[in-house]
């Protein structure tokens, strides 16, 4: 059974930093993209980041460009994202996702992808 778990959200304030993990068990996902969506109340689920399977291409949305990094570990089972300088409007419940299939890269949309997590909350307080 394929499983994403992540971890490390919590309530931070303003200007500072979170680390979220994202663990995947049940198939191996070194070839496949990983990314980050998140989604606020009453809103839809948005694009964060993702990164391919190589951890040579990544790219961001620009509200998070020069302050979130997306990373993966050496298994390449886990990935990573640092959030830097939080603001407020980051609160939100963050989704790690698997991209539906292997060797594609730049994956934008919540339907390029077929595994996710339960989500954790990130809440950024003023």
């Amino acid at each position: 059974q394929v499983q994403l778990v992540e971890s490390g959200g919590g309530l931070v304030q303003a200007g500072g930093s979170l680390r979220l993990s994202c663990a995947a068990s049940g198939r191996t996902f070194s070839t496949y993209t990983m990314g980050w969506f998140r989604q606020a109340p009453g809103k839809e689920r948005e694009f964060v980041t993702f990164i391919d399977w190589s951890g040579g291409i990544t790219d961001y949305a620009d509200s998070v460009t020069g302050r979130f990094t997306i990373s993966r570990g050496n298994a390449k089972n886990t990935v990573y994202l640092q959030m830097n300088s939080l603001k407020p409007e980051d609160t939100a419940v963050y989704y790690c996702a698997a991209a539906a299939y292997a060797h594609a890269s730049y994956r934008y949309r919540p339907r390029d992808y077929a595994y996710w997590g339960q989500g954790t909350q990130v809440t950024v307080s003023a």
